[in-house]
C-alpha cells in the first residue's frame, strides 16, 4: 500500500475530466465499485457493472457522460473511463522505485556501457559491449548478453534473459522469466537425424513494447525477428524465428506464432490462438480465443475456429457428424444435380 493522497480537483485536472462534486475530497487509492471506501476512487468501464454504481461507497467514480446520472457520489466525466483508471493506477503503484547505480553483487563486463542513471540489481550479469540506456532498470538475476542494447526508460524485471545482439527500444517492460533472443527451432534432417542450424539473426523490439512473464521470442535464422512499436505480449507466449509483428498489436496468454509469419498492425489475438508458419496476417485482424490460423488472412475483421464446450454426450454426437460432413456434402451435390436434371 502507499500513503499517497490527492485532491479530487487535481485528479480531474490531470485527467482532463469534468468534475461534478467536491474538489477537496482526498483520494488515497483505487478500488472496485463494490469494495471502494470514501477515500478511494472507482470507475465504470463495463456496462455489466453499472448495477453497482447506485450503492457504491467510493469517494468518486469515473464515468462516461451517458452513465453519470446513476451515480450517488462525486463524478469525473471521461469518454474513456478505463483509460482514466489506467493513468491513475500509476499514481498509486506500490512497486519499489529502483535507485541508480550498480549493485556490488552484479557482474558487469568492463566493456559494457551503462548510463549513470541506470539501475543494475544484485546478481545481474551484463556481458561484453552491452549498452544500457538512461533510467533503465535491470532486475536481480537478469542476464544481458553481449552487444545487446536497451533503450532509455526500459524496465527489465528479475530473471529475464536477453541473448546476444538483442535490441530493446525505449520504455519497454520485460517481465520475469522472459527469454528474448533464444535460438529458433531450426534443424536439417538427413537420414532420420537432425542437424542443428545456427541462428544468425537478432531480435529487435520497438519502443513501448511489453513482454509478459515466461514469454519467449526467438532470434532470426538469417533475418531479424521484429516486434513493432507499442506491441503488448501477455505471459507464456511463443514467438518463433523471423516473425514480424506490426505496431500496436496485442496477444493474450499462450498464443503461438510459427516461424516467418508476418502479423499486421493493430491486431488482437485471443488466448491460446495459434498461427502457422510463413503466413501473412492483415492489419486489424482479431482472433478469438483458441483460433487456429493455417492460411493467409488478407482482410481485417474478427476470425474464429474450433467449437465451444458442450456436454460430453452431445459433443461426441457432433464429432461423429463432423466426420460425416464430406460424405453428406457429396450426397447433397448429387441430389442437386438430379433435381436440376
Amino acid at each position: 500500500m502507499t500513503d499517497k493522497s490527492y485532491r479530487l480537483g487535481e485528479i480531474a485536472q490531470a485527467l482532463g475530466a469534468e468534475l461534478r462534486g467536491d474538489p477537496e475530497v482526498r483520494i488515497s487509492g483505487l478500488a472496485t465499485l463494490q469494495a471502494a471506501g470514501p477515500d478511494q476512487l472507482s470507475f465504470l468501464a463495463n456496462p455489466s457493472y453499472a448495477k453497482y454504481v447506485a450503492d457504491t461507497r467510493a469517494g468518486a467514480v469515473i464515468l462516461s457522460p451517458a452513465a453519470a446520472v446513476d451515480s450517488p457520489t462525486n463524478v469525473l466525466l471521461l469518454e474513456n473511463p478505463y483509460l482514466g483508471y489506467a493513468r491513475l493506477s500509476h499514481w498509486f503503484d506500490p512497486a519499489p522505485v529502483a535507485s541508480p547505480g550498480i549493485h556490488p553483487a552484479a557482474v558487469v563486463d568492463a566493456s559494457a556501457t551503462i548510463a549513470a542513471t541506470a539501475s543494475i540489481g544484485p546478481n545481474a550479469v551484463i556481458e561484453a559491449d552491452a549498452v544500457i540506456g538512461d533510467q533503465v532498470v535491470i532486475g536481480a538475476g537478469s542476464v544481458i548478453g553481449a552487444r545487446a542494447s536497451i533503450g532509455a526508460g526500459s524496465v527489465i524485471r528479475p530473471r529475464v534473459t536477453l541473448a546476444h545482439d538483442v535490441v530493446i527500444g525505449q520504455r519497454c517492460h520485460i517481465l520475469s522469466g522472459a527469454v528474448i533472443g533464444s535460438d529458433g527451432f531450426g534443424f536439417a534432417n538427413e537420414k532420420g537425424q537432425w542437424h542443428r542450424i545456427a541462428q544468425l539473426g537478432r531480435v529487435i523490439l520497438g519502443d513501448d513494447v511489453e513482454v509478459g512473464a515466461n514469454t519467449t521470442i526467438d532470434r532470426g535464422a538469417l533475418d531479424d525477428t521484429v516486434i513493432g512499436n507499442g506491441v503488448k505480449l501477455d505471459n507464456l507466449i511463443q514467438i518463433a524465428h523471423n516473425v514480424r509483428i506490426g505496431d500496436h498489436s496485442a496477444m493474450a496468454a499462450m498464443v503461438g506464432i510459427a516461424g516467418s509469419t508476418k502479423i499486421g498492425n493493430h491486431c488482437v489475438f485471443g488466448g491460446a490462438s495459434g498461427v502457422a508458419g510463413h503466413l501473412e496476417i492483415a492489419d486489424q485482424v482479431h482472433l478469438t480465443g483458441m483460433t487456429l490460423v493455417t492460411g493467409d488472412i488478407r482482410e481485417p475483421g474478427v476470425y474464429s475456429s474450433g467449437t465451444s464446450a458442450d456436454k460430453n454426450r452431445q459433443w461426441r454426437k457432433n464429432a461423429v457428424r463432423f466426420r460425416q460432413l464430406d460424405t453428406l456434402a457429396r450426397r447433397v451435390n448429387e441430389l442437386e444435380k438430379k433435381s436440376k436434371g
